[in-house]
């Protein structure tokens, strides 16, 4: 199937992680993209470890599928050669700082002018206005100017910083995507495109929902790890076993945790986990630090309670359950032709472009050479 975005065509100027994983969602659903890089490095990502070929494999899982022109911007002819892309384009996907495409001619006023009908995107960490629009900032800043990273810190010997850019991920690329195809639809009622100001920090609030209801409502602020969902309840968290393995145990539902309770055998008196909270989570504690973690894998699994034996990244993807969703069959392939699975998108396999065909990530410039790319 050719994908419910065909004939869609994105120009995207980003780089690393928010952008071109927004622009990979739309790809997969069969836009037509385009990425527009710097003549003789490209993308930063392609220089990133580890590689897989001549480029970075991250490159590689991000850019699958996309079509790449290497040019100056700050070069008139460069410029000019952009000029009928911008002119037939859907989609317009930029990640610089606030005023960059201004100095290049490429502000969303200027291209307007030349297609009204532009959804333009523009991605940053803090947003197009307020104090901090200038300020550079990564994944860790974010999370940690919006409170996101203050709920569950861990302790001060040993701060945990999260496995996940949520910022770049949560707050960039799927905010945008959703907003893109949005403006789209829009668009089919008005006939004119629109800006779109994704502020990676601004999309993190709704993550906290939980933490905001509780200061709006009753003036209850969270406490650094010690509420429901942060590891402040013997019902949600990670228990280490004797193997040093972890047990990430959710039973949060009344039934769950009796359920759980009964398989591990706490305490009748413990059990009522409001009367002592802290006791509760040591004697869990306890129990679990006894036994490896193959032991609880079958006790738990019996007892179907909401807690899990936690899995290495290499054994969720020997997951008879995630084999059988055919999460990892897309093949990816490299200009040597390696193969490797491709990055699994939520995007559902109905709706996706191409099938499981292998497609490559361009190499630089690889289509300067269209006359109409």
């Amino acid at each position: 199937m050719t994908g419910p975005l065909e004939g869609v065509l994105v120009v995207d100027f980003s780089t690393l992680l928010p952008g071109p994983m927004a622009s990979l969602l739309l790809a997969e659903a069969g836009a037509e993209v385009v990425k527009i890089e710097r003549p003789g490095s490209g993308d930063e990502m392609r220089g990133y470890a580890p590689h897989w070929g001549a480029e970075s494999v991250n490159f590689a899982l991000l850019n699958r599928g996309k079509k790449s022109l290497a040019l100056d911007l700050k070069d008139e002819a460069g410029r000019k050669r952009l000029e009928p892309l911008i002119a037939r384009a859907d989609v317009l996907i930029e990640q610089f700082r606030p005023g960059v495409m201004a100095r290049l001619g490429l502000d969303y006023e200027a291209v307007r002018a030349v297609n009204p009908g532009l959804v333009y995107c523009s991605i940053t960490g803090y947003g197009q206005h307020g104090p901090k629009r200038d300020a550079a900032g990564h994944d860790l800043n974010y999370i940690g100017d919006t409170g996101l990273l203050s709920l569950s810190p861990g302790d001060a010997e040993t701060p945990v910083v999260p496995p996940v850019l949520i910022a770049d991920l949560a707050g960039g690329a799927y905010p945008a995507v959703m907003n893109i195809l949005l403006a789209l639809r829009e668009r089919e009622r008005s006939g004119t495109g629109t800006r779109l100001d994704i502020a990676m920090t601004d999309n993190l609030f709704p993550l906290m929902y939980w933490a905001l209801g509780n200061a709006f409502g009753h003036d209850a602020w969270p406490v650094p790890g010690g509420e429901l969902v942060t590891g402040g309840s013997p019902r949600y968290r990670l228990y280490p076993t004797a193997d040093g393995r972890l047990v990430a145990a959710a039973p949060l539902e009344d039934r769950f945790w009796a359920s759980f309770a009964k398989a591990i055998g706490l305490d009748e008196e413990l059990r009522d986990d409001r009367s002592a909270p802290e006791a509760t989570a040591a004697r869990v504690a306890e129990i679990i630090a006894a036994r490896p973690a193959s032991h609880w894998e079958d006790v738990l699994a019996a007892a179907d309670c909401c807690a899990t034996v936690v899995r290495t990244v290499r054994e969720a993807l020997d997951d008879p359950h995630f084999r059988a969703r055919g999460l990892f069959q897309a093949g990816l392939v490299n200009e040597d032709g390696e193969t490797i699975p491709a990055l699994p998108v939520p995007i559902v396999p109905e709706l996706r472009a191409g099938g499981a065909d292998p497609r490559q990530a361009p190499a630089l410039g690889a289509d300067n050479a269209d006359s109409d790319p």
